[in-house]
């Protein structure tokens, strides 16, 4: 921070215990300590402070981008989903409404049911175990 080399500290070391005195040197160099100790620790703080503050306005910005990019996100595709609705309201309607192609279409091929299934087999005659009776006579019995 200052460019003050060991000499210079000497120097004003030796002026310090000339006009300050033996006796409360002491007592001053440690209450210079704690003025500087405190001096540090305010500037310290004084820097985490702002940093905080700058990051916080960074968040913020980036809060407001991402949210920015939600609505238009959301506005797009709110909008791609009501095209999408019309087009398909559109062509539901035409496909409700007969069409003069269709018309002549359907009087040019003439519609032809399919041919009839075959009938089915007539069923086989299975063979009784007598099971039914044999529960029928039992309730009776009880």
């Amino acid at each position: 921070m200052f460019d003050i080399g060991f000499s210079e500290l000497m120097v004003i070391a030796l002026v310090a215990l000339v006009v300050i005195g033996p006796e409360r040197l002491p007592r001053v160099a440690r209450t210079a300590g704690h003025l500087l100790g405190r001096l540090q620790r305010y500037v310290s703080d004084v820097k985490t402070d702002i940093n905080r503050e700058i990051q916080l306005e960074e968040l913020k910005k980036m809060q407001q981008q991402v949210e920015d990019s939600a609505r238009n996100l959301q506005s797009s595709v709110t909008q791609e989903f009501t095209s999408l609705e019309s087009t398909l309201n559109q062509s539901l309607a035409q496909a409700d409404a007969p069409s003069p192609d269709s018309e002549s279409i359907e009087a040019a091929v003439p519609f032809e049911p399919p041919p009839p299934l075959p009938e089915a087999p007539a069923a086989a005659p299975q063979m009784e175990l007598g099971l039914e009776a044999e529960q029928a006579a039992k309730k009776t019995a009880a």
